[in-house]
């Protein structure tokens, strides 16, 4: 009987040492896949290619390059943003996003280029934003409106990492890599990977209420800036 125990808890052993054995070499293959070298940047054709949407990392192939430990995940969009984007076949609120991106407003970030403005406007988009931001633009330039807003910006855009941009179309996401890139990024580490309207992927999270219209976002990752506590700059 002893014997037979002993065997028996043998058997078991193995079975546990087997098992997390083969758990960690697939843990170990999933991580080396995750941090395969990225493609080089490379600008699509067309529109996309004017907004720096990515060629090869775009709404279309995310899904395989989510969860690397390298890169910090961006969409750029308002929760509930002013603009009429509903006029050119986008929405007003943040329906939903890919897993993984967590939501800082590139409108609070620094004013719309009066060009861009004008640009919706003959599209029939109005009602951009134009409340507070950390930055604003004199001649190309982006000055900060408050002593803490480059602290700001290089916590929600960490400089040692790669940094994937995302918002409803594109055009969001261009406007905070040139903008990053003016203050000192890397932009050869900054990706636009285009917009979630565009996205049909296994990785989204639906902010939506029941199927309505109505949006529920706790769900959301968001970073909040509240400028009634942040200091103005002379």
């Amino acid at each position: 009987m002893k014997k037979y125990l002993k065997f028996v808890f043998a058997i078991l052993i193995g079975a546990v040492i087997g098992g997390v054995g083969i758990y960690l070499l697939c843990e170990n293959k999933l991580n080396n896949s995750r941090m395969k070298p990225l493609p080089a940047q490379e600008k699509s054709e067309g529109l996309r290619g004017i907004y720096d949407i990515d060629k090869n990392i775009n709404e279309k192939t995310i899904d395989n390059y989510l969860e690397r430990p390298d890169v910090v995940y961006r969409d750029v969009r308002m929760l509930e943003d002013t603009a009429t984007w509903e006029n050119k076949g986008g929405e007003r609120n943040l329906t939903g996003f890919v897993k993984g991106f967590e939501v800082v407003p590139y409108a609070y970030l620094t004013e719309f280029p009066q060009e861009y403005i004008d640009q919706k406007k003959s599209e029939n988009v109005t009602g951009l934003y134009k409340g507070k931001t950390l930055f604003r633009l004199e001649d190309g330039k982006y000055i900060p409106n408050y002593k803490e807003s480059m602290e700001i910006l290089e916590y929600l855009f960490p400089k040692d990492k790669i940094i994937f941009l995302m918002c409803g179309a594109g055009g969001y996401a261009n406007f905070t890599k040139q903008m990053l890139g003016s203050l000192g990024w890397d932009t050869s580490k900054i990706y636009n990977v285009g917009g979630y309207w565009n996205y049909n992927g296994n990785n989204s999270i639906s902010t939506k209420i029941n199927g309505s219209d109505k949006c529920d976002f706790s769900k959301v990752p968001y970073h909040n800036i509240d400028f009634s506590r942040l200091t103005k700059a002379n």
